[in-house]
């Protein structure tokens, strides 16, 4: 019924004559309520004759962008999405690059380990037009990490997805080429408060956090956390629409989507599917702060579980002090459930039904060139064991994993700016997993992150 009603109004509003354009991570009433030079707003009460305003007074291509995360997710205010470069498209519309080339290698040790070269990469275009009443947003974003190996790079303890029709176990698998393409439609209804809908054929539900790589807290953290598939793996998914309301200390919202999780096949669209929905609901009670809770059903979303449902439950909050400190912590519960109207083309499932995860994050950027960073996961996973005939398959097992980063930063030339650096990790874990893992594996990486804005 949620999927219904979401679809209808995606319809209604799409049908509306209102297309201008922006969005990536901009909403228009956080456009007024962080820009350098704000907007006048009226007294209490009092109406707002948009078509009065002088547009060609506000500076839209300084707007930072405050407390904006991926897809609709929001971020503290005081975190701003730093876009590399703006480009006037005339009038107040506009033109927003960003992205990174971060070229990475990886050495995970003990028997399971692996090293790597790889590359992760990133491009990021918003088109943003504010038009009387509201503002239109489209937004591509896109990956060449397709044209790594489908079993992506060496990360213990990380599972999910498939490659070459097997599960991932301690690897992390690639992004797809479009992982986001994708619109959205704000609304003003009253004084700094907006309705908008978003949708496309790849985007983001409303589930959970901002994804890791569009929060400062790991802005510089080369590896996927382990607990990805708790917190962010519907980051890219085929078919999502999303409607809310929104306000600047406040959102509510949700979405209908595609459960099923990306194929190996990485660099085609997917069949989009509304069978899945999510709601959510974010809070700001200061400039520093922001707490998120999230609630979604997901249908089917491994492909060799086709027989198996999630209900996920997150809740998180974030820190961002406007002074180079950034933090997160975040906690996520997967809730299985058996799907009888679906075929059975997999294995006999998974073991536990109730799986937890916890994600602490922190960022600080000492001065201009000088970083440190960190993250501590702690997640219970049943999935290291694949193999039916594996007497250790369906069990599960707690494991916590502590990294520890620093990068130098250097500017470049006009937005371009360059990092080098590197990370490493230990892993606290139950005395089972000895044979497998060894006594005391670690990993470590060495990276140069080649980026246009933060």
């Amino acid at each position: 019924m949620i999927t219904r009603l979401i679809a209808s109004t995606a319809l209604a509003a799409l049908s509306a004559p209102a297309f201008a354009q922006d969005h990536d991570h901009h909403d228009h009433h956080d456009h007024q309520a962080h820009s350098p030079t704000p907007a006048p707003t009226a007294p209490e009460g009092a109406q707002v004759d948009h078509s009065q305003m002088d547009h060609s007074q506000m500076d839209h291509s300084g707007m930072d962008h405050s407390g904006e995360g991926s897809g609709t997710s929001r971020l503290p205010p005081n975190e701003t999405m730093n876009h590399g470069a703006t480009v006037g498209l005339g009038g107040d519309a506009s033109l927003m690059l960003h992205g990174f080339v971060w070229p990475v290698y990886t050495s995970q040790t003990g028997p399971r380990g692996d090293d790597k070269f790889y590359a992760q990469t990133m491009a990021m275009a918003t088109v943003t037009a504010p038009f009387e009443g509201g503002k239109f947003t489209a937004r591509t974003m896109l990956s060449l990490e397709p044209a790594m190996r489908a079993d992506g790079y060496p990360n213990l303890f990380s599972t999910g997805e498939v490659a070459f029709g097997e599960p991932l176990v301690d690897r992390q698998h690639p992004h797809d080429f479009f992982m986001e393409l994708a619109a959205r439609v704000d609304l003003d209804i009253a004084h700094d408060t907006t309705v908008f809908l978003y949708g496309g054929p790849v985007g983001e539900p409303a589930i959970g956090p901002s994804t890791f790589m569009h929060r400062a807290s790991a802005r510089y953290n080369p590896e996927a956390p382990i607990t990805h598939h708790w917190f962010d793996s519907t980051h890219i998914v085929y078919g999502v629409v999303t409607a809310g309301l929104a306000a600047p200390r406040w959102q509510i919202e949700a979405s209908a989507f595609r459960g099923r999780e990306p194929d190996e096949f990485r660099w085609n669209i997917e069949k989009p599917k509304l069978d899945s929905w999510s709601a959510r609901a974010s809070f700001a009670p200061s400039p520093d702060w922001l707490v998120q809770a999230s609630y979604a059903q997901i249908k089917s979303p491994e492909q060799l579980h086709p027989d198996e449902n999630e209900n996920r439950t997150t809740a998180s909050v974030q820190y961002n002090g406007g002074r180079g400190l950034s933090a997160m912590l975040a906690f996520s519960n997967k809730h299985r459930v058996e799907d009888h109207s679906a075929g059975h083309d997999g294995d006999d499932g998974h073991g536990a039904a109730n799986l937890t995860a916890w994600l602490g994050e922190v960022n600080w950027d000492i001065d201009e060139h000088h970083t440190v960073f960190g993250r501590i996961e702690n997640v219970a996973n049943d999935e290291l064991f694949p193999d039916l005939a594996d007497p250790l398959h369906d069990q599960t097992f707690r494991v916590t994993k502590f990294q520890a980063g620093y990068a130098y930063r250097i500017p470049l030339t006009g937005p371009l700016k360059l990092a080098l650096g590197g990370t490493v990790a230990a892993f606290a874990k139950p005395s089972a997993l000895e044979p497998y893992y060894g006594s005391n594996p670690m990993g470590y990486t060495l990276f140069a992150r080649f980026s246009l804005g933060d």
